[in-house]
């Protein structure tokens, strides 16, 4: 007996509440009547169109998010360039928070500019790097990109000489990678880079507080995606969130000290061998994207202190000795054996545990690529032991760690440029007849660099060695005692590092003060040295 026209009804209305064996069951009916009746009046089918409207309404709401987002000024200009005077670009002041989210102050580059349409007889060169490419702590005016600037202007007046300086500090191989293409839309005639100290500790490091992992895919396409506002939107509401449940402290001191996340990393270990993968995979994305561009690229060897500066972390390993242990035998041998000196030094700085300086592994991947995919490469390496006593590098040409002194840029710079005019990486123009034993010497008596900027990058250096892991928290002095003030220069040196004035208003109101005094001879070379810049 089949079911009555009530009986149909009921199904076809409760079809999407009940299965067929529960409809059957509450009807006391075969389930086979059940499903004749549910094949005879079948569901009408969604339209296509419901479907791509499914996709499209989310697509469109993230379209019109990042919009308004763009529309109201939200977050930071995601640009890499900005235009800061009519018809010139430089890098964008909020360039690095695309890779500092955790970090409040980020760093700021030289503030180098360049043409926006580049002119016929321009030589454009960019420098990528971090810390010690910038020129810390003589920068803007101590950089050895300045003394190839100043050495390219002497010896090609006809040419419009741009020297751009992009690198910041406290970044690494992911910031290079990420920068580059920006870089090569510029149309540079030149690239040389100096980078590889920061690739554990630096932005988005395996050891960084700003790490986001170990894997490059990863953090490569989450730098992609940094491009859009509505990243930065799911990005700040997350740590607000974070911040309501979270009890820790915000970390402070200096950048340095605020950056190194995992502090101790062995020797051999995981996490010691996924920072020289990383350097090693984004080195190779650099050097392919810019060898399909023609553009000619100059690396580096990378030097650092080895008999001035002792290990920061020391702990025997299962495998290896104290980084102490070896620094000390080290020291004995200088004077007796240099060659054993030299080498027992690096390996104690190998086993250093805590990595802001490269491992010599990193200088034997410098090496390896530049021969794989002939590019050039100049040896500061060697340079600066060839420079030091003992033929060890030590604070004769470092400030620091590993930062250079002055001099110590300025020969980076030479080596630089020497590499240039040997492969003829120079202007087109008809060079000035300076013989060539001169120039260096003609380039370093031009170089600006004033008793401020003197005063600056000593005050630096002691903020920096009054913080871990030069000296314990509890036994940094006040910054207001550390930094002895002897004369007005100092005072306005001291106002800068403080951050109360900017670098242009230092450098200002030292040339107002020998105006004041009728000192010209100083007043003419700071005004220069404000023109330079």
């Amino acid at each position: 007996m089949g079911l009555s026209n009530k009986q149909i009804q009921w199904v076809k209305e409760n079809r999407k509440k009940y299965s067929v064996r529960k409809l059957a069951k509450k009807l006391g009916v075969e389930q086979s009547e059940v499903q004749n009746i549910l094949d005879k009046n079948p569901l009408p089918r969604t339209p296509k169109i419901f479907y791509l409207f499914l996709i499209l309404i989310p697509l469109l709401f993230i379209v019109l998010l990042e919009v308004s987002l763009n529309l109201f000024n939200y977050g930071y200009n995601t640009q890499t360039w900005m235009e800061v005077s009519p018809g010139r670009l430089g890098l964008n002041p909020d360039f690095a928070r695309r890779y500092f989210y955790n970090t409040k102050n980020v760093p700021e580059s030289l503030q180098d500019t360049f043409l926006k349409v580049k002119p016929n007889n321009s030589f454009r060169v960019f420098v990528l790097g971090g810390s010690s490419a910038e020129g810390y702590p003589f920068m803007p005016l101590g950089s050895f990109s300045r003394y190839i600037r100043k050495r390219l202007e002497i010896m090609y007046p006809d040419s419009k000489i741009e020297v751009v300086n992009v690198a910041l500090t406290a970044v690494n191989t992911y910031t290079i990678r990420d920068i580059v293409p920006d870089v090569l839309a510029q149309k540079p005639d030149l690239i040389l880079m100096y980078a590889g100290h920061n690739e554990y500790y630096g932005a988005l490091g395996v050891g960084s507080l700003e790490s986001l992992g170990r894997s490059r895919d990863v953090v490569n396409l989450i730098l992609g995606l940094n491009n859009f506002k509505i990243v930065q939107l799911l990005r700040n509401t997350i740590q607000s969130i974070t911040k309501i449940f979270s009890s820790s402290k915000p970390i402070t001191g200096t950048l340095m000290a605020r950056m190194a996340k995992k502090k101790a990393i062995p020797f051999k270990s995981d996490i010691y061998n996924a920072g020289l993968q990383q350097f090693e995979g984004n080195m190779q994305d650099i050097i392919e994207m810019i060898k399909v561009q023609n553009v000619p690229l100059i690396i580096s060897t990378l030097s650092s202190n080895l008999k001035g500066i002792a290990p920061f972390i020391s702990k025997r390993t299962k495998n290896f000795p104290s980084a102490k242990i070896v620094f000390d035998s080290a020291r004995k041998y200088i004077g007796i054996n240099d060659t054993v000196a030299d080498s027992l030094f690096r390996f104690a700085k190998d086993l250093d545990m805590l990595r802001f300086r490269a491992p010599e592994k990193i200088n034997r991947i410098i090496k390896r690529l530049s021969l794989y995919y002939k590019i050039q490469l100049i040896n500061v390496d060697s340079l600066f032991a060839v420079l030091s006593p003992d033929h060890i590098v030590g604070n004769n040409l470092i400030t620091d760690h590993l930062h250079p002194t002055l001099r110590g840029y300025q020969y980076i710079g030479q080596l630089f440029y020497e590499e240039m005019q040997k492969l003829d990486y120079l202007p087109k123009t008809k060079p000035k007849t300076i013989p060539f034993a001169i120039q260096d010497s003609i380039t370093r008596k031009d170089f600006n660099f004033s008793k401020l900027d003197s005063s600056i990058a000593a005050y630096k250096i002691k903020l920096l060695k009054n913080d871990w892991p030069f000296i314990s928290k509890r036994r940094s002095i006040p910054t207001d005692q550390l930094l002895i003030r002897n004369n007005y220069i100092d005072s306005v040196a001291f106002n800068f590092v403080e951050s109360k004035i900017p670098w242009g208003k230092a450098e200002r109101l030292v040339a107002s003060y020998y105006l004041a005094r009728k000192n010209y001879s100083q007043f003419t070379k700071q005004m220069n040295l404000l023109i330079d810049q």
